[in-house]
């Protein structure tokens, strides 16, 4: 499926939901088996999506349907509750497959989260029961034109059992195939709320324009809110997980991070399979394989070993995450976005880093267009903008040297 390519820049028409309930995931383990069981398949097809644009559409069937969509629903509502650490390690997986499959999950888990944190127990119940059946969330949060990335222009009137919503959002990973589009709107006082609005819902349209030289699949684009009416019992409000201190920014970092360690790792592999199967040897290097190249050698390793630092790292933000959730105090969320924040660090300069010297060892003829290696360059160089990597070091510096606590926020 790929309306791009037939109808650029056309409103796309809602999706089809799958017609049996998804899989409930019951164990860590059982999540990470899953994961690598979808990346075997989502693989196979990646190099050609990322060329042709062509929308996951099954794959991202089979992604929701496996349970792996519901996987922070709390344990008293039927949900598994994994670790963050698996649930990031389960990101990651996704990722290096298929970088752009991995980040569409990101905002549906971190409103999964959300919910958790700051709806009541009827609008918990209500809602984490749709995930758990399979409902598919993508997102309607950050705006193109406002002068902050935490700027909203978009609002929301209070008419008695509904809201109607108005404005216009780009960014939007995942709105062209969910099943409901979370939407950052602003209340008369001035407070964000995630209003989650059918997909189909009158006055709500899509526009699959997203037009990046990478994470060309993340089924994003221009959202268009005109009047849309909106159930409050579907109405969160996501303001509260920022005026105290919450797990809610960290958990949406650190899904970010595992994206950024799949593509390392995914351009690692490439690059150790390339060398070993395609290269040749340097005239001086004095050896017959490539392999045998004592600088490639010593490259490789230290490819590895900052990426084992950074999925080290990621897997302790996660263990981190854990107790924040458990026990949100200054302390314990502090202590998650900071590890969060280093993990960060490290998995965006080891995504750009593998990326590229995959060209640097494979040689020249891993330039050629047959190869498209050179999508994971783009889609970490285009994935890791998300929030700059600079702030993250000032954030450290300004915690280790005077105690300053990270600011609440979904960047942080």
């Amino acid at each position: 499926m790929n309306i791009l390519a037939k109808n650029p820049g056309v409103a796309v028409p809602a999706v089809k939901r799958p017609s049996k309930p998804a899989h409930i995931i019951k164990s860590d383990a059982e999540a990470i088996e899953v994961a690598h069981r979808l990346a075997a398949e989502f693989v196979k097809g990646s190099s050609k999506r990322d060329r042709e644009r062509i929308w996951p559409v099954e794959e991202l069937d089979a992604f929701s349907q496996s349970g792996l969509w519901s996987i922070n629903v709390p344990k008293e509502y039927g949900g598994p509750e994994v670790s963050y650490a698996t649930l990031a390690k389960v990101v990651e997986i996704i990722s290096e497959a298929d970088s752009s499959i991995g980040q569409i999950s990101q905002n549906h888990l971190g409103v999964v989260a959300a919910i958790r944190t700051v709806s009541d127990r009827a609008q918990q119940k209500l809602l984490f029961g749709e995930i758990l059946n399979g409902t598919r969330f993508g997102n309607a949060f950050s705006e193109f034109g406002s002068k902050r990335a935490a700027d909203f222009e978009t609002i929301f009137t209070d008419h008695g059992d509904y809201v109607v919503v108005n404005g216009r959002k780009f960014y939007s990973s995942g709105a062209l195939l969910a099943h409901k589009v979370p939407i950052v709107a602003l209340d008369d006082e001035g407070r964000a709320w995630y209003a989650i609005a059918d997909r189909d819902a009158p006055g709500l349209t899509v526009i699959d324009d997203w037009s990046s030289f990478g994470q060309r699949t993340t089924l994003s684009g221009t959202v268009i809110l005109d009047n849309v009416k909106v159930d409050k019992a579907w109405v969160v409000p996501g303001y509260k997980g920022y005026d105290k201190p919450t797990a809610d920014g960290a958990i949406f970092q650190i899904i970010q991070v595992a994206v950024d360690t799949g593509i390392a790792s995914a351009a690692i592999k490439e690059t150790v399979d390339f060398v070993r199967t395609k290269s040749r040897a340097w005239v001086d290097s004095g050896v017959e394989n490539a392999w045998d190249d004592p600088y490639t050698i010593q490259a490789v390793g230290t490819l590895n070993l900052r990426l084992h630092a950074a999925q080290a790292l990621l897997e302790k933000a996660g263990y981190a995450i854990d107790r924040a959730v458990a026990n949100p105090t200054a302390e314990t969320v502090a202590e998650a976005q900071i590890i969060t924040a280093e993990a960060k660090i490290l998995s965006t300069e080891i995504a750009i880093e593998a990326t590229n010297k995959l060209f640097e060892l494979a040689g020249t003829r891993s330039t050629l267009a047959e190869h498209n290696l050179d999508r994971h360059w783009r889609n970490a160089r285009t994935h890791t903008l998300h929030d700059p990597v600079r702030w993250k070091y000032s954030i450290l510096g300004k915690y280790y040297l005077n105690g300053e606590k990270p600011p609440l926020h979904a960047w942080s």
